[in-house]
C-alpha cells in the first residue's frame, strides 16, 4: 500500500548553536586529556541526548561542589554560567575548574558588573529559576539584580533612582516578548541605559526567525529539545504566534504520538541550540516509516560563529 505524501519543511539556522558546541567539546577534551572522571556541575546543556553521552564516556554530572571528592579531577561549570560564589568555592578547595560558560553569557555578566560598579541599578529580563538567570544574578552582591519576566513587572518595579538604571536580559528569550518588556521599561525610565550589543543571542534570535519564515506554510511545527531548554521552549510559542497554532516540543522520534499524527500534509521541524542534529535525523526516518516524505530545507541565513576553548585545555598537551 503506498503511503501519503508529507512535505517537512526544515528550518535552519537550527540546533548546535556555538556556545553549545564549545560547552561539549570542553568536556570531550578534558576526558581526552585527563581521562574520566570529568566533573561537571549542573547539565554542560539542556539536553539528555547529549548528557548520557558523556556520561557513557566518563563525565559525572552533579548538582553541587561538594558532592567532588577532593582528588584533583577537573570540574567543568555548564554552558549557562555560575554565580561567583561557585568558582570562589572551588578555588578555596584547590579544584582544577574549568568555565564552559558560553561566551555570550560571560559578556551580559560584564555587563552587569560594569553597570553596577559604575553606580546603576541592574534590572534583569529573564526567567526565575533558570541556570543562567541564577548565574547572572549570582555576578552581583544580593539585592543588586532586580529580576523582571513581563511588561506587567515593570509596571510594578520599585527602583532607588530612576535616573541610575541599567537593563540586561537572559540570552535565550523570545525576542518580540522581550522587545516588548524593553519598551515598558524604555517608556517607565526614559534614561535607562541598555547594552551596547543585544543580549539575547544570535542563535537564539536566528532560531527564532527561521521559525516565523517556515510557520505560516505548515500544519504543524515540531521542535527538537528538552522540556528545560529556554531556547527550545521559545521556539514552541514563536511557532505558535506565527501561524502554526500546533506546535510542539518533542525530545525523541519515539516520543511522537502516531495516531495524533495522521493526515498531515506539510510539517515544519527545528532544534534547540542545545539539540543534535542526530536527533533531528532520527525524527525525520521515523515519519518516513508512516509517509512518503520530501524534505526541503529552508535557509534563513548562514551561522559561522566559533569559540575558542578555555586556555587551560589549548594549552595542555596530551599525556604521552
Amino acid at each position: 500500500m503506498s503511503k501519503p505524501p508529507l512535505k517537512i519543511l526544515l528550518a535552519a539556522p537550527r540546533g548546535f548553536c556555538a556556545g553549545v558546541v564549545r560547552a561539549i567539546d570542553i568536556v570531550e577534551r578534558a576526558l581526552a586529556l585527563y581521562g574520566a572522571p570529568v566533573y561537571v556541575r549542573h547539565e554542560i546543556v539542556h539536553n539528555k541526548f547529549v548528557v548520557d553521552g558523556l556520561k557513557a564516556k566518563g563525565a559525572v554530572f552533579v548538582d553541587e561542589l561538594d558532592q567532588i571528592p577532593d582528588d584533583g579531577r577537573p570540574v567543568v561549570f555548564s554552558a549557562h554560567g555560575v554565580p561567583k560564589s561557585v568558582p570562589a568555592a572551588a578555588a578555596a578547595r584547590h579544584m582544577f575548574q574549568l568555565d564552559a560558560t558560553c561566551p555570550l553569557v560571560t559578556k551580559v555578566h560584564m555587563e552587569a558588573q560594569r553597570h553596577h560598579a559604575e553606580g546603576f541599578g541592574i534590572i534583569l529580563v529573564g526567567h526565575g529559576g533558570h541556570p543562567e538567570v541564577i548565574g547572572t544574578m549570582g555576578q552581583l552582591p544580593p539585592g543588586a539584580v532586580v529580576l523582571i519576566e513581563t511588561v506587567e513587572d515593570v509596571a510594578k518595579l520599585e527602583v532607588k533612582d530612576p535616573r541610575k538604571l541599567a537593563w540586561v536580559t537572559q540570552t535565550t528569550l523570545s525576542v518580540d516578548d522581550t522587545r516588548d518588556v524593553i519598551a515598558a521599561l524604555q517608556a517607565r525610565f526614559p534614561a535607562i541605559r541598555g547594552p551596547y550589543k543585544e543580549d539575547i543571542c544570535y542563535a537564539t534570535t536566528n532560531r527564532q526567525e527561521a521559525v516565523k519564515a517556515i510557520a505560516p506554510r505548515v500544519e504543524l511545527l515540531l521542535v527538537v529539545g528538552a522540556p528545560n531548554s529556554s531556547n527550545s521552549r521559545r521556539l514552541v510559542e514563536v511557532g505558535e504566534r506565527n501561524g502554526t497554532p500546533r506546535s510542539m516540543l518533542v525530545q525523541r522520534a519515539s516520543g511522537l504520538d502516531w495516531p495524533a499524527l495522521q493526515g498531515l500534509s506539510t510539517i515544519g521541524i527545528t532544534a534547540g541550540a542545545s539539540a543534535p542534529e542526530l536527533l533531528v535525523n532520527e525524527i525525520i526516518e521515523a515519519f518516513r516509516a508512516h509517509y512518503d516524505v520530501t524534505v526541503e530545507t529552508v535557509t534563513l541565513r548562514e551561522e559561522n560563529v566559533s569559540f575558542k576553548l578555555p586556555r587551560e585545555l589549548r594549552e595542555a598537551a596530551s599525556p604521552a
